[in-house]
């Protein structure tokens, strides 16, 4: 009798579908530097922009708003992550979390699409509210 192919490995292989935008090890490492120093339930929004992966690292930048206790403006965080995603130092990673800003909002909104424009990336950050990082806090 031949060997068969029907057997439960013998499909086709896809490959895995990547995470929802901000979500995976190197932004839970990164949401949890941002909450060291930004309360959850301040924050306003968060702007995740595409991870590059490239040479068995990845890299990954969101922008953080929170409102300001001050007055009606936005302060304004950039938060950063390196993660080591192949060989002998995966899983180790470097973060930055920075406030750089105090703005209007629809300032900010000028900013995010002209940060595109000049980077040159053909897809917009990505919004999303603190409860993709944070739910259940």
């Amino acid at each position: 009798m031949a060997a068969s192919d029907s057997g439960p490995d013998s499909g086709p292989v896809f490959p895995l579908a990547p995470p929802p935008p901000g979500q995976g090890p190197g932004w839970a490492k990164l949401a949890a530097a941002v909450e060291a120093q930004v309360p959850p339930a301040e924050i306003e929004t968060i702007y995740v922009f595409r991870p590059i992966k490239r040479q068995g690292r990845e890299w990954g930048t969101a922008v953080i708003t929170r409102r300001s206790e001050a007055d009606r403006r936005l302060r304004v965080y950039t938060a950063k992550y390196m993660l080591i995603v192949r060989g002998k130092d995966r899983g180790q990673s470097k973060i930055e979390v920075v406030e750089v800003a105090l703005s209007p909002a629809d300032v900010l909104a000028q900013v995010m699409q002209a940060t595109v424009d000049r980077g040159g990336d053909t897809e917009p950050p990505v919004e999303l509210g603190p409860a993709v990082w944070y739910e259940g806090r």
